[in-house]
Formats: structure tokens, C-alpha cells, sequence
């Protein structure tokens, strides 16, 4: 279950929205009231056995949240300008190519499509901040979402005429 909110929060009201958001896809499972508990990393799980997984994401204007029977990872962000420090440090050589390539309109929406990939792949691994995300590299064929990271699928969406973007990632496999 995939769950989306645009709403302008400050930022302690955006974390707190998100979580809200959580318990909202809980609902149908009647999981709602579960606690959460924290993995090495710091990835957020729910208690005891529960078979689901779950992921939360928040940025300037947008909340989201993934409920997943697979490990899984969200990531959102607002589209704006991107950062060419950021590109040269994290992005392969495919993807810096890519961004290039790209006409200068459609580059900010572009870095963040890739971004938000990445983040979400990251936070699918559990290894959070510490997954070398500069190692994998993500392609685009149409709608399709191609990474040399194996054992994961990708979903991605575009809200607001561009203004948002969202990705998400799901473990396909033992990765």
C-alpha cells in the first residue's frame, strides 16, 4: 500500500504527518497500535512478528509512505534545482552522461528522479546512509526503471506537473 500527501508543514509537522500516514496503512491490518523498533542503521520496523514492512519519507510540501510483505524503501522530494556537487559524487558515469544530455529545463527533474532512486534503494537495503549508493546506476526506457543493483524493482512517480517526485523499492530477492 502506497500512501501520498501534499501538504505544506513545517518540518517537525512533516515527520509527524508521515507517521501519521503509517498508521493509516496499518489500519486494514489492524496494526495501527504496533510499536516501532529500530535496526542497526536506524531503519524503522514494526515489533514483534509482523510479516509487513514499511518505509516513510517526507520533504518540503510532501509525505509518503510504502507497506510492503517485502523489505522496501520511499523516497520524495520537491523538484527544484539540482546540485552539480552532489552529481559529481554520488551519480556514475552513466548517469552524470544522462544529466548532460538532458535539455537545462528537464535536468532538475531528472537529478531527482535518480536521487529519489537512490535513496530509496538505500533505505530498502537497511544500510540507510551507509549504502554506497555512488555504485549503483539507474537507467530509464519509457516508463521503465533499470538499476545494476540486483534483486530490487523500482516504481516511480511524477506528481504536480514535475514538481514532485516519488520512488519506491522493493526487495524482488536475498540481496
Amino acid at each position: 500500500m502506497l500512501m501520498v500527501s501534499l501538504i505544506q508543514l513545517d518540518k517537525k509537522e512533516q515527520h509527524s504527518h508521515a507517521h501519521k500516514l503509517l498508521r493509516e496503512c496499518l489500519r486494514p491490518y489492524d496494526l495501527q497500535d504496533t510499536p516501532l523498533v529500530y535496526g542497526s542503521h536506524g531503519k524503522p520496523a514494526l515489533a514483534g512478528d509482523s510479516p509487513l514492512h514499511f518505509n516513510l519519507s517526507h520533504a518540503d510540501g510532501i509525505a509518503a509512505c510504502i507497506v510492503s510483505d517485502k523489505e522496501c524503501g520511499i523516497d520524495c522530494e520537491r523538484v527544484r534545482e539540482y546540485r552539480p556537487n552532489v552529481v559529481r559524487r554520488v551519480f556514475t558515469a552513466a548517469e552524470q552522461a544522462m544529466l548532460e544530455a538532458a535539455p537545462e529545463s528537464e535536468r532538475g527533474l531528472l537529478f531527482f528522479r535518480i536521487w529519489t532512486l537512490k535513496e530509496a534503494l538505500a533505505k530498502a537495503d537497511g544500510a540507510g546512509l551507509s549504502y554506497p549508493v555512488s555504485s549503483a546506476g539507474f537507467s530509464f526506457d519509457g516508463s521503465s526503471i533499470s538499476c545494476t543493483a540486483g534483486g530490487y524493482s523500482f516504481r516511480q512517480y511524477i506528481l504536480r506537473g514535475g514538481g514532485y517526485v516519488v520512488s519506491v523499492c522493493e526487495k524482488t530477492a536475498n540481496v
